[in-house]
């Protein structure tokens, strides 16, 4: 696939590159990170195709499925499909999860995946490691509708919802349709609503 790279920021690659080296691409869970700033964390990034993607992509025979250990469901009477990515590891605003998803054109079955996306909500980007084992921001986040913030002795809970997704360039976008040999895909509209909850074990512990 040929790509134009995009700059990534230094916390999300210095994050991919630790869960690399810790297996945590095919791991429920991380640890004994080498990055001190890194932290070991849990929650669920939910990526919910926004409306009339669905049938968009299926009239261009694209897909949209999970990579373990993510899971999706889909649901026809909504036509939408929504990807559950447990989240693994924090650092700063960076927050990366294990697996993945990949788009597939079902007549060439050419491919696109996106594996252990980072979703820094300061950033307001998602970023992916790419086949070609480069960093890539492919989404952006447009608007986040409401943040929640709970601690107790013991973990500290961020919950981020009603998250506006969308292709983050009209550049991004021509590189996922040549990859894929369509045109559906546009940086014009939203993709995706997503929620994300990440806690971790504050210092104390």
């Amino acid at each position: 696939m040929s790509t134009k790279r995009i700059p990534r920021r230094t916390a999300i690659g210095a994050l991919a590159a630790v869960l690399l080296l810790t297996g945590a691409l095919g791991a429920s869970s991380a640890s004994a990170y080498d990055n001190p700033s890194t932290q070991s964390a849990s929650g669920t990034f939910v990526f919910k195709t926004g409306p009339g993607i669905q049938p968009a992509w299926d009239a261009e025979d694209i897909t949209i499925s999970a990579i373990s250990p993510g899971s999706m469901t889909a649901l026809t009477s909504t036509a939408t499909s929504t990807i559950y990515l447990p989240i693994v590891a924090k650092t700063g605003t960076a927050n990366a999860t294990a697996g993945g998803f990949k788009l597939t054109n079902r007549a060439t079955r050419e491919t696109v995946r996106c594996l252990i996306p980072t979703v820094d909500t300061r950033a307001r980007a998602i970023d992916c490691l790419l086949d070609s084992g480069y960093n890539s921001t492919i989404f952006s986040i447009e608007s986040i509708g409401d943040r929640n913030f709970l601690s107790n002795q013991n973990f500290k809970t961020s919950i981020f919802t009603d998250m506006k997704i969308k292709i983050i360039s009209s550049e991004m976008a021509s590189v996922l349709n040549d990859a894929l040999s369509t045109n559906v895909f546009t940086d014009s509209v939203i993709v995706a609503n997503a929620n994300l909850t990440v806690s971790r074990r504050t210092a104390s512990q």
